[in-house]
């Protein structure tokens, strides 16, 4: 039975073996049928992977600033640095809640993150400062690239709470899992045997390649593995 130490090492697991599609299958098969963010939150490079624990914070359009009663919502970018700075080993910041036009990240951000140790972040809206990400070599994940900055029109209300992207719900701690083919999470009360299964059918799934190009049919390697 596929065992782990830590994160550090479930993560290793992850990177190495392990894919959104096949994570997405367990999930479905398991009752969990909603765990894809939206297809258009994709890698900034499409050989960017992602695996590590949700730290979500939770951002507001806010234009202006006089008049305002909530002390946050008086400082520049609101909890933005205070969530940024938060960030532990093996996070990922993951962030929801404006409209899309501005850009919820760029390079100062990435490059603060990636100090830390942090393992990617994830926008439910746009990234800037594209190159210099690129360079940093830092997992970002968004709609894609627009340079609008966030300053004067949205700031983070609150961070590690749970979220809400289209329906699905990542809490604090969370897996998140991403690649070219999309972000899928992994609640933490299946994680240990959603991964645990998901390595099992990658595992069945490198036999059938095998089969399939010895010229096994699709059917014959269906009936016989049970994958496809």
């Amino acid at each position: 039975m596929l065992t782990w130490k830590d994160d550090r090492e479930l993560f290793q697991i992850i990177r190495r073996h392990l894919y959104s599609a096949v994570v997405g299958d367990i999930l479905d098969k398991m009752g969990y049928t909603h765990q894809f963010l939206p297809a258009r939150i994709q890698p900034l490079r499409p050989d960017m992977i992602l695996a590590g624990r949700a730290m979500p914070a939770l951002e507001a359009d806010a234009v202006g600033g006089q008049g305002r009663h909530n002390e946050v919502l008086k400082k520049s970018f609101g909890l933005m640095l205070e969530a940024l700075d938060d960030l532990k080993e093996d996070e990922i910041y993951i962030c929801t809640g404006a409209s899309p036009t501005y850009a919820l990240w760029g390079e100062l951000m990435c490059t603060r993150a990636k100090m830390l140790g942090a393992a990617g972040a994830v926008m439910n809206g746009y990234s800037r400062d594209t190159k210099g990400i690129l360079e940093l070599d830092f997992p970002v994940f968004s709609y894609g690239r627009y340079a609008q900055d966030q300053a004067p029109r949205g700031m983070v209300v609150d961070y590690r709470v749970p979220i809400e992207i289209e329906g699905v719900r990542i809490r604090p701690g969370d897996i998140l899992v991403g690649d070219c083919d999309g972000v899928v999470a992994v609640p933490q009360e299946a994680e240990t045997e959603v991964i645990r299964q998901a390595y099992e059918k990658a595992m069945g799934e490198n036999l059938v390649r095998k089969a399939i190009q010895q010229g096994m049919s699709a059917r014959e390697a269906f009936e016989k593995y049970g994958i496809m």
